[in-house]
């Protein structure tokens, strides 16, 4: 008796992680397409580099957009970024972290590129 009562709250459509509702925020269909769109986006800049199919900075290009979309891939479909209630404070904290990363990157290439000591 004490099991059923326990588990009595649980079949009202809330999962106790604010979700709506079962299979919401992760099914099958959802992980395998994020999976095969991770193994397809991991391949192309691999092949590209492999055979030397265009110069380097094309490369350097390619592996650039290939690693942007694996993000968004990463984002919508393992930490299920679109399924998140309102208020949106941890896309506000992601988006806020990834600013102030791109400008250390940014800023560092741009200190290593056209730094000259004179000698």
């Amino acid at each position: 008796m004490a099991n059923h009562n326990a588990h009595a709250g649980n079949g009202h459509g809330h999962d106790g992680h604010g979700g709506h509702g079962g299979g919401h925020s992760g099914s099958l269909k959802s992980y395998v397409i994020g999976f095969v769109l991770s193994i397809v986006l991991t391949i192309i800049p691999l092949v590209v580099v492999m055979n030397d199919m265009f110069s380097k900075q094309v490369n350097t290009l390619i592996i650039l957009v290939m690693a942007i979309f694996q993000f968004a891939v990463q984002l919508l479909f393992f930490m299920h970024i679109r399924d998140e209630e309102k208020p949106r404070f941890n896309l506000i904290a992601l988006i806020f972290g990834l600013v102030i990363m791109m400008t250390i990157v940014a800023g560092s290439i741009w200190i290593m590129t056209y730094n000259t000591v004179a000698g």
